[in-house]
């Protein structure tokens, strides 16, 4: 990545993460009693809404913007109020309503991309399930059989995109290398092709340990 990009795909997640929180999961719940985003080739939006995200743009029923101004800007475009769900999981909200928004293309486009891939890997593998992209970390996941399957843009953990599998309850071993279970970390430069195969090979892998280690 180039010099410097790290500090801006930062500043771009965190912003992404508010707006997914802020700008679509809040007013959704608000309207429809769900948090649940969906994941799409091109960005995110609500399950049960219209609200989404896709590229640089934010998009409603009837209108779209660039992803520009502040939140509570766009927000009163789409009519509606920008905040966090109240009352769904511990969180005072990521982003203030006048933050101005700065949100990077290059980084933005790695962010979704990884989404989009994280998703893609666990239709492949666990068809039954719908990956859900929650608001609460900014991560597209299912869980199976009591484990958590998913990819994460990036948070204190790890600052850029990871794949990870979380058991509910912790296993021990090498490859059991973060405090939540397992992550692997990816590689930025991939495509979403490449990056489907090495997600679902790392999904695969963890699934393999579950079934031949005991707790």
């Amino acid at each position: 990545m180039a010099e410097g990009f790290d500090q801006r795909y930062v500043r771009t997640r965190v912003q992404l993460h508010g707006l997914a929180e802020g700008l679509i999961a809040g007013p959704q719940y608000r309207s429809a009693g769900t948090i649940r985003l969906s994941v799409y080739a091109d960005g995110f939006g609500g399950a049960a809404s219209p609200l989404s995200i896709r590229g640089m743009r934010f998009d409603w029923a009837d209108g779209s913007a660039p992803l520009a101004g502040t939140p509570r800007e766009l927000a009163r475009a789409a009519g509606v109020d920008f905040g966090a769900p109240e009352d769904v999981y511990p969180a005072t909200g990521l982003m203030d309503a006048e933050t101005t928004l700065a949100v990077e293309e290059a980084a933005a486009t790695l962010i979704l991309r990884s989404h989009h891939a994280g998703s893609q890997a666990l239709q492949q593998l666990f068809a039954e399930q719908q990956p859900v992209l929650w608001p609460e970390h900014f991560d597209v996941a299912v869980s199976v059989s009591d484990v958590n399957y998913g990819v994460s843009a990036g948070d204190g953990y790890h600052p850029t995109p990871y794949a990870y599998v979380g058991p509910w309850i912790p296993r021990t071993g090498s490859f059991w290398n973060a405090p939540f279970g397992a992550a692997y970390p990816l590689n930025t430069d991939d495509d979403c092709a490449d990056l489907i195969i090495d997600i679902v090979e790392f999904f695969e892998q963890g699934t393999a340990e579950l079934e031949g280690h005991a707790p």
